[in-house]
Formats: structure tokens, sequence, C-alpha cells
């Protein structure tokens, strides 16, 4: 030691410095996917009638896009075994699947816990999805003349009464109970139509509020939020930890704020959405689950542009 002078005791200090620092700047440069070792998902809405057209192909073809997860929108017209052997076939997890509040069709809705259940373990799915609250009896939704779905949304959002709300916070309190007995988690999806001005508040806020954390989650759609005149960055701060799931969808910047179901649409990556800044921003209020979805109509085929947006995800660097 006593040939070592202090210009080298400085040098070998830097040097050490540096190998420590090397690692974290080598993460900061490693795409955020990567980096979190999250997969990015892929909510099976976003192919539509393709799906229903030749489902083992679109799914192939999701797979070599680069999913690795994927959310069932519904059971698709199959059974839980054919959605298994399919899924399995492709190489893809299911890991969330969308129920509704009340029966419809063959599919388990939150009505019959059992059975949804059974059918989650069956296909390795984690999380349970109420998509939209359960429309009220009392909401009129009589055709009215040059009827549109916007227009009937926006009947919808302006009948919302709280009570309404409530009776949604009520179902949900009591299936997430049901649920998590079951081992399993209890989301709520947002559109736009939450974000309707109703008594001093708004249907998100109130079911934030009214919901019990512990058997309670929300999956944000982040395309939704910003339709509906919305800051992701903002809900995220005010709720830590509420938002576990995101639905990773872009809009473009001609979308205007409303409660009906309307926005501009376009792959993740090419809208106003600042991904960059988001994704890390949902990491670090407790999101772990990310899908990517896209509503129509769409410019390009509905798989390419579901490719292009994995591409975008998997590059970006956040």
């Amino acid at each position: 030691m006593t040939g070592l002078s202090r210009r080298n005791l400085i040098g070998l200090a830097g040097a050490t410095a540096a190998l420590a620092a090397a690692p974290r700047a080598l993460a900061a440069k490693e795409g955020f996917f990567m980096r979190t070792h999250l997969p990015i998902g892929l909510q099976l809405y976003t192919l539509g009638p393709d799906l229903a057209a030749d489902f083992d192909t679109m799914l192939s073809l999701v797979a070599k896009a680069g999913y690795k997860t994927v959310e069932l929108p519904s059971y698709l017209g199959r059974t839980p075994k054919e959605l298994k052997a399919a899924f399995d076939k492709a190489g893809l997890a299911c890991t969330s699947t969308h129920a509704q509040g009340r029966p419809a069709g063959k599919d388990p809705s939150l009505a019959d816990i059992d059975r949804l259940a059974a059918d989650a373990h069956l296909l390795g799915i984690k999380s349970v999805v109420l998509p939209m609250f359960p429309i009220p009896a009392h909401v009129d939704m009589k055709p009215q003349p040059g009827d549109d779905r916007r227009s009937v949304m926006g009947r919808i959002a302006a009948q919302m009464t709280l009570d309404d709300w409530q009776a949604t916070a009520d179902l949900l309190n009591t299936a997430g109970a049901a649920l998590k007995k079951a081992g399993l988690r209890l989301g709520y999806h947002n559109h736009n139509v939450e974000f309707a001005p109703v008594g001093g508040t708004n249907g998100l806020d109130y079911l934030l509020k009214n919901t019990d954390p512990a058997v309670v989650h929300f999956e944000m759609d982040a395309g939704w939020v910003v339709a509906g005149g919305h800051d992701p960055f903002a809900l995220l701060k005010a709720h830590p930890n509420r938002f576990r799931q995101m639905h990773v969808k872009d809009v473009k910047a001609t979308t205007k704020p409303n409660f009906a179901f309307q926005m501009d649409p376009t792959e993740v990556g090419s809208g106003s959405i600042d991904w960059k800044k988001l994704l890390p921003a949902a990491y670090a209020a407790g999101v772990r689950d990310f899908f990517v979805e896209q509503e129509a109509p769409f410019e390009k085929p509905r798989i390419e542009a579901a490719r292009i947006s994995c591409e975008y995800l998997n590059k970006l660097v956040a």
C-alpha cells in the first residue's frame, strides 16, 4: 500500500464508483417491461370478429406479435376447457377475465361465484373484472329516432344516480369478498361514463371511496380516462394501490372529452398519452397487469394494430 499514491487512490475510488453505477445505468436503458419483469398482455376484445372467425390462428399471431398474456372479454362462445387448450397451444397465459354483474348468456357472472371461481382456477386466471356497472332498471333504454351508441350511452350516464353507484359498490364489495375466499381478486374497469357529474362527485370517485380496498381493486382504462376529460396521472396519485391493472389504450389528440363512449383511437405510442411517463407512474402506484386494448374504428387490420402496439411497448425505455 505504501506505493499507492493519492492520485491512484482517487482513480481507484472513481473506478469502483463507476462499476457500482453500471448496473443502474444499464437498467435505465432497459425497456420498461424488461426492467419490471412484467409480460405485455392483450385484451382479446381488440381482435373482435377476427378472433371469432379463426380463433387458433389469431391466438398464434398474438403470441408471435410478442404478447405473453391475455385477458378475456367473455368466453367467446367456448368452454373453459376449450379456452385452456387453445391458450396452451398458442403458448399464452390467460391471467384475467371480464365477467358481467348479472347473468348474461352462458358465461358465469358475479351472481355465480362458485362456477366463476372454478373456471378461473382451470384457466389460471388471477383477476376477475366487472367491465361496466349493471344498468339500473329505471334507466330509459327505449330506442329514439337517430339513435347511435353514443346517444344511448349519453342517456345512460345522464340517468345514473348516487343510489345506482352505491348498488354497484355493494355488488363489488360482496362479490369481491366471496372471490377473495376463493383465492381470486375482483376489479372494476372504467369507461368514460363513470366521469359524468352526479351529486357533487362522479361514478368512479364514488366507487373508489365506497368499495373495500381489501377485496376490490380497479383496472384503469387509460384511454377512457382521457376521453372522459380526466388525467390518469392524477388518478393514480390520488388513489395509490387501488389500481392494480391497466388497459394500455391510446387516443388521438382529436379526442374530445365526453361521457358517452366516444374516442378517436389509435395504436399505442401514436396517440396523445405519454407512456414513457405513465407506465412507471402506474407501476409506482401498484399496477402490475398491463393489457393492450384498442377500440374501433381501426385504420389497420386489428392484429396488425396489436402487433404495432406490442412492438412499441417492447422497445419503450421508461
